[in-house]
Formats: structure tokens, C-alpha cells, sequence
């Protein structure tokens, strides 16, 4: 069940696209906005479902997927604080054609969709911020595509690695990633099964790239890392 709980944070102290709002808009959106938090493994969105707000990650993790063969999760996006979803949907007159859950525990800013609407309809310059974001989001997501069907499972897994690398950054000791992931995510997220994630795993462990502690991934060698992950 999700919460809803008070927060004292704006769009535009979340992301740039919102600082180009108008004062009268700034306060307009203020009172349409609403923050919901969302326990871990929570669903915010599901495949078909009408879309009723854009959305913002204040605070968490969120994962974008479709739902493949034996309902067996794909993850396309992985999100961090700041990051915009559940929009296209709403420009496309459309039913979102992903799910969205929270891999921890997130608080999410929702804009409902009249709102979200009517901003980018009368203000240009937030209208042409979206259409970058959606133009970015369709040219990483035609990348993948053509990744996850060209490379073979080392260049898939060191590429999703290195991807949780880019997005969430290292912790203090300069090696770990700032993203604790189960072997089964990091699988739908190469698009391989969970065992091979594993045995794969192992192999660069074994080889000296990266040294496992649990969920917690330490990258030892980032440059041969990125070799495989370009080699494919």
C-alpha cells in the first residue's frame, strides 16, 4: 500500500527541466503536486494501466521493466533521485506499455496529468525540455536493444555494470558501487537467466575485474570492464 507523506521539496530542486517554470507556475504545480512513498518491490505502475501523473524519484531506487516470457522481468531503466518517468505515456494519449516498483524503499513526486498538461502546453521552453528527455530515453533505450540481442553474456553483464556504475557512482572507498543489486535484478538486467549471471560473475571475480562482497559489487579493473562491455 503506498503512503502518502509530506515532503519539503519542488520540481525544480529536482530536476533542471522545472526551473525554466514561470513563478505563477511554480506556485500553480506546487498545489497539484502530492509525494508517495513506496515500500520495496512495490509496484507504482503496471503494464496497460492509465496513466495518471508524472512522475519524479525524490528519494530511492525505482526500476523500468517489461514483463517477458513466464513473466520472467526485463529491466529496460534503472532510476536514480531526480529522474523523470511516466510521462510518455501521458504526451502519447497512451496506457503505460512498462511497469515501474521500487527496488528499496523511494518517495516519488507525482504531477497530475491536467497539470502536467497544461504546463508544457503554455510554457515552450519546459515543453522543448521534455522533448529532449523523450528524445535521450529513445535513444538509449534503441541502444539497448541492439545490445542485449548483438552481445554475448560478457559484454551484457560488464555493460550492466558498468551502467550501475555511470548511474549511481562509487560509496566513500572509491570501488564499490553505490548500488547494492540481487543477482536476479542484475540478470534481468543483462537479459540473461540468474545462473549465468552468476557463473559470469564469478568468471570476473576470478579474473581479477571486480571482487564480490554479497550484493555489494567492487570493480578492481573498470577499464577491462569497459573493454568487454564495447567488444560485446
Amino acid at each position: 500500500m503506498v503512503t502518502k507523506v509530506n515532503e519539503q521539496v519542488s520540481l525544480w530542486e529536482l530536476n533542471p527541466i522545472w526551473q525554466l517554470l514561470t513563478t505563477g507556475e511554480k506556485t500553480y504545480v506546487t498545489g497539484e503536486a502530492e509525494y508517495v512513498r513506496y515500500r520495496k518491490n512495490e509496484i507504482i505502475h503496471r503494464l496497460g494501466d492509465e496513466p495518471t501523473h508524472m512522475m519524479i524519484l525524490v528519494r530511492g531506487k525505482v526500476r523500468i521493466y517489461i514483463e517477458g516470457v513466464g513473466q520472467k522481468p526485463q529491466i529496460i531503466r534503472m532510476l536514480k533521485p531526480g529522474e523523470i518517468f511516466g510521462y510518455r505515456a501521458i504526451i502519447a494519449g497512451d496506457t503505460y506499455n512498462t511497469c515501474a516498483s521500487a527496488l528499496e524503499e523511494s518517495m516519488v513526486l507525482k504531477l497530475n496529468k491536467k497539470a502536467f498538461l497544461r504546463v508544457i502546453q503554455q510554457n515552450n521552453r519546459v515543453c522543448f525540455g521534455m522533448l529532449e528527455l523523450l528524445a535521450r530515453d529513445l535513444g538509449i533505450s534503441e541502444i539497448k536493444t541492439v545490445n542485449l540481442t548483438q552481445k554475448h553474456i560478457r559484454g551484457r553483464l560488464a555493460e550492466a555494470i558498468m551502467l550501475l556504475r555511470n548511474k549511481y557512482g562509487l560509496e566513500e572507498d572509491g570501488s564499490t558501487i553505490a548500488m547494492h543489486i540481487s543477482r536476479d535484478d542484475l540478470a534481468n538486467l543483462s537479459n540473461m537467466t540468474t545462473s549465468n549471471a552468476i557463473r559470469t560473475l564469478g568468471l570476473f571475480a576470478n579474473e581479477g575485474m571486480i571482487r564480490l562482497e554479497g550484493k555489494k559489487i567492487m570493480l578492481l579493473n573498470e577499464e577491462e570492464l569497459v573493454r568487454i562491455s564495447q567488444s560485446g
